[in-house]
């Protein structure tokens, strides 16, 4: 006998915009988007016109001339977030948060105390429209995956439940693209194959999808097109790793581009390690050239780094070095970094004073210690003044029209 639906996902709708037009009721009803140089989030009347998060302003203002923009309230964002996340932590004590505005809920334990899955989503849903006075879309089902498509399928504003019996119908009809880990590339990889419907990817044979997006992924989405997923909700979610990323719409691949990204994204994660009180051994680079296709290099150090300079060094090092094997792409549309092999940031390891090969870059000698002890002064103005009061100054010049930092920290937190 299968296992009841009782996995909810809850999702908050068009979060940043849905916050931006209850915060000032003139704007309901209105296409807007939050941001300016770059749409950081767009409200449904926005979408309705082809505006996205990430779309360049310009382009945004072209495709919906009426198109209103606003700042953004982060503070806000958050207050709301945690206020509607809380309604449904009220309901079960297995709460998974994946990100600000989503949430998934384990409700097995509750049904005696609230009734049936769907009676206690649809309490959640007119819960957070009276207390918080936002609309949240769930999603009710037997696994994780199957309960986040719920969801996404019930937007905007609303619910769905997929009962165990009516799981394969419900979910072979669907667009591959609504599967976790479909993204545009591999969105575009499986239409050349004839592949647009869940359906369709799950009659695909397993080598078949194997060949062409790799084992691993291959692999996974073969087996979540037949709902085939294991995965229990973690209460605890332990990060296993840090990364931050900047989307670069299309722009040369040249130092004047590439410099300071990476300085800014090593600024990003190197300070989210070390205001965990953590240090990494492996660097991993992305880089998205014009047409989508990515590439990564990664190294793995000998000792945990998470000084913000010696992390650019590095990243920049293997920026460079996927380039130099991709000579032939000039334009470069997203650069990222992460660190992943965490550990604890215990006490510096010193070294011996010796003349040692790449020794800025190395934690334990005395260079390294100095650029760790200088990250954290850093850090320590950067609590007291606020982020933007020190850092990279070729950074800082370029930074006019991307997406402030406020915003970044948000969509980056783990929660």
């Amino acid at each position: 006998m299968a296992a009841a639906a009782t996995i909810l996902h809850a999702d908050l709708d068009a979060f940043y915009a849905s916050v931006e037009q209850l915060l000032d009721p003139s704007l309901r009803g209105k296409p807007i988007a939050v941001g300016g140089g770059v749409v950081l989030a767009a409200s449904y009347e926005a979408k309705a016109f082809g505006v996205r998060g990430g779309m360049p302003g310009r382009l945004a203002r072209q495709l919906c001339p009426h198109l209103q923009f606003v700042g953004g309230h982060y503070q806000e964002y958050q207050r709301l977030g945690d206020a509607a996340i809380d309604v449904v932590r009220d309901f079960t004590p297995l709460i998974e948060r994946v990100s600000i505005d989503e949430a998934f809920a384990d409700v097995t334990g509750s049904v005696h105390l609230f009734g049936p899955p769907v009676d206690m989503a649809q309490m959640i849903r007119s819960r957070v429209s009276e207390e918080v006075g936002l609309p949240i879309s769930v999603g009710v089902a037997r696994t994780k995956h199957l309960a986040k498509i719920a969801s996404q399928v019930a937007k905007p504003d609303g619910l769905v439940v997929v009962e165990p019996e009516t799981e394969l119908d419900f979910l072979h009809d669907l667009p591959v693209e609504l599967m976790w880990g479909v993204g545009p590339v591999t969105k575009e990889r499986l239409a050349e194959i004839g592949v647009l419907t869940i359906g369709e990817l799950a009659e695909t044979p397993g080598r078949s999808l194997e060949r062409l997006l790799g084992r691993a992924v291959g692999g996974k989405l073969g087996a979540l097109a037949w709902n085939r997923d294991p995965r229990e909700i973690e209460t605890h979610h332990r990060a296993r790793s840090v990364s931050a990323q900047s989307a670069l719409g299309k722009k040369p691949a040249t130092a004047e581009v590439i410099g300071p990204t990476v300085r800014h994204l090593a600024d990003r994660v190197a300070s989210r390690m070390r205001a965990k009180s953590k240090a990494g051994r492996t660097v991993t680079v992305r880089v998205r050239f014009a047409d989508l296709r990515a590439v990564t290099r990664s190294v793995t150090l000998p000792a945990a780094i998470s000084a913000t300079s010696i992390l650019a060094a590095i990243a920049a090092d293997l920026v460079a070095a996927a380039l130099d094997d991709h000579s032939d792409e000039k334009v470069i549309s997203l650069l990222a970094i992460g660190v992943s092999h965490l550990e604890n940031d215990a006490a510096l390891q010193l070294e011996l004073p010796f003349e040692l090969e790449n020794e800025e870059r190395r934690p334990g000698t005395e260079k390294g210690a100095a650029r760790w002890v200088l990250d954290r002064a850093v850090d320590a103005v950067r609590d007291k003044f606020g982020r933007e009061s020190v850092g990279y100054g070729s950074v800082a010049l370029r930074e006019g029209g991307s997406v402030p930092d406020d915003f970044r920290e948000l969509a980056e937190k783990e929660l």
